[in-house]
């Protein structure tokens, strides 16, 4: 789809971070990692977590940011009755205990993330925390956990309004917390009762929708909620495609902030429904709106085609930018007339990234998404009062061809027997371990920027293609000029 005549206007208010984030000093930018549920279900075991940890290792992808491997549902057995009715793991699936698994983890530099539920059950029908709250973060802390994914099934009723939710979930943060532990803490309600406005006290991120399923925008009875006031979704659902969930966060992204963050759920990037012009716009929409970039898919299995997408550090740098300043949706319109709340729309996201030409002009991500199945729907015009450098952030994507090879060198899938990491081949890798991405944004480190395509002079237009169902994505790097007074733009 060619998106001609596109002209930007003055209209972002940036987004500043508010006091009264939770203050246990993790996830100051939105966590990264992995999890089994999206792809694997209840099919979890000790082999599983430490084959995808050495991938993740092997891939390059811990040196991109992707930190935490997190165990979801049905990993447990009950409850030990003669000790302090703890929980236990399922010896069957994990025959050296939870701590080895963690002792693993942190030797490969990874964290180590565990499951529980705010209810009697978990999703899965195993023993849940509500009310051995204390018993299961003492035991959580003594295994080794780094971070908890904590659900909302089998609640008992405790639930209906904010102030119930939040206490419910507040005796798990208390808990947490009193381990001496630091624990990344990640609810996972659903958006039911408004986490986003009592989430940022107790937790580091929060769900806002039902769960996510590998669809770009099909309707689906069981994920309710669809048009201008979905954020006020009495009933979350599951099945939510990624245009559901977008439209969700679109009016919430201002409760996002360093260290508590919007969680549009896991990444469904690699788990093969989706198209691979969908999965950068999936891709490319959870960056930019700051939410976790916690992947979902089979590790030992991915694709050369997945692999670049989930590689690309230009794209995590706008996620993990220091700014902390989540994009917002500027406008949409349906095609031809139709409703674009319910039928195929154009959009446009943007917001202010930290300044990478040390003046004080912020750097801005824009992010166009062509819902449509057409190629060239109607475009709309929007003007813009200074000069901006455009960097396409997709331009560098790694290639097929370098990702098969990353892919069919790594130790861990016994091909080779010497010892390999990816960011040692080629030239687009970015390493996170040896550089933090606030330092090489800083830096100006060319892996982070794009490609320079033009530069837009005030009231002039850029002109980007997009594929149906696909995304184009821009860093916009302020060029001042000493007329312009305005400093916020898009």
């Amino acid at each position: 789809m060619a998106l001609r005549n596109l002209i930007f206007t003055a209209a972002a208010a940036l987004f500043a971070a508010k006091a009264g984030a939770v203050d246990n000093g993790l996830a100051i930018t939105p966590q990264m990692g992995w999890d089994n549920w999206n792809a694997l279900g209840c099919d979890v075991s000790e082999d599983l977590l430490l084959q995808t940890a050495e991938l993740i290792v092997d891939y390059g992808l811990k040196d991109l940011g992707y930190h935490y491997v997190v165990l979801d549902d049905c990993w447990s057995k009950g409850r030990n009755a003669s000790n302090n009715n703890s929980l236990i793991a399922d010896s069957s699936k994990f025959p050296n205990g939870m701590a080895a698994v963690a002792d693993r983890l942190h030797e490969l530099g990874l964290g180590f993330g565990m499951y529980s539920d705010a209810g009697k059950y978990t999703c899965g029908g195993y023993a849940g925390s509500l009310g051995y709250e204390t018993v299961d973060a003492n035991t959580f802390a003594s295994w080794g956990v780094d971070y908890l994914k904590y659900d909302n099934c089998y609640n008992m009723g405790q639930a209906g309004n904010q102030q119930i939710s939040e206490a419910r979930y507040a005796k798990m943060a208390n808990a947490l917390n009193a381990t001496g532990r630091p624990i990344l803490y990640s609810l996972c309600n659903w958006g039911e009762d408004y986490p986003w406005n009592w989430g940022s006290t107790i937790a580091n991120s929060w769900r806002i929708s039902g769960d996510v399923y590998d669809n770009w925008d099909t309707y689906d009875s069981r994920c309710p909620c669809t048009g201008a006031d979905a954020w006020n979704c009495g009933l979350p659902g599951f099945h939510c495609s990624i245009l559901n969930i977008a439209n969700k966060a679109s009016f919430i992204v201002s409760k996002a902030q360093p260290g508590a963050w919007n969680d549009l759920d896991m990444l469904e990037v690699g788990n093969g429904a989706m198209t691979d012009a969908e999965y950068v716009a999936h891709f490319s929409l959870w960056a930019a709106v700051k939410s976790p970039l916690i992947m979902g898919n089979d590790i030992r299995t991915i694709a050369p085609a997945d692999l670049s997408i989930l590689s690309n550090a230009a794209v995590i740098a706008v996620n993990q930018d220091p700014s902390g300043s989540s994009a917002g949706r500027r406008w949409l319109y349906g095609i031809n007339g139709s409703d674009p709340f319910v039928g195929p729309s154009i959009q446009l996201w943007s917001g202010s990234l930290k300044s990478t030409t040390g003046g004080t002009y912020s750097d801005m991500v824009v992010l166009l998404i062509n819902g449509a199945d057409e190629t060239d729907p109607k475009a709309q015009r929007k003007q813009v009062k200074m000069s901006w450098e455009v960097r396409d952030l997709w331009a560098n994507r790694m290639s097929t061809d370098e990702a098969a090879a990353i892919i069919a060198a790594s130790t861990a899938t016994g091909n080779v027997t010497t010892g390999y990491n990816a960011t040692e081949v080629g030239t687009g890798r970015y390493n996170v371990t040896a550089t933090s991405y606030a330092a090489g944004l800083a830096a100006n480190d060319t892996l982070l920027l794009g490609n320079v395509t033009t530069t837009v002079q005030p009231s002039g237009t850029v002109t980007a293609t997009v594929d149906p169902h696909g995304a184009a994505m821009f860093r916009l790097r302020a060029v001042p000029t000493a007329a312009v007074k305005k400093r916020d733009e898009l």
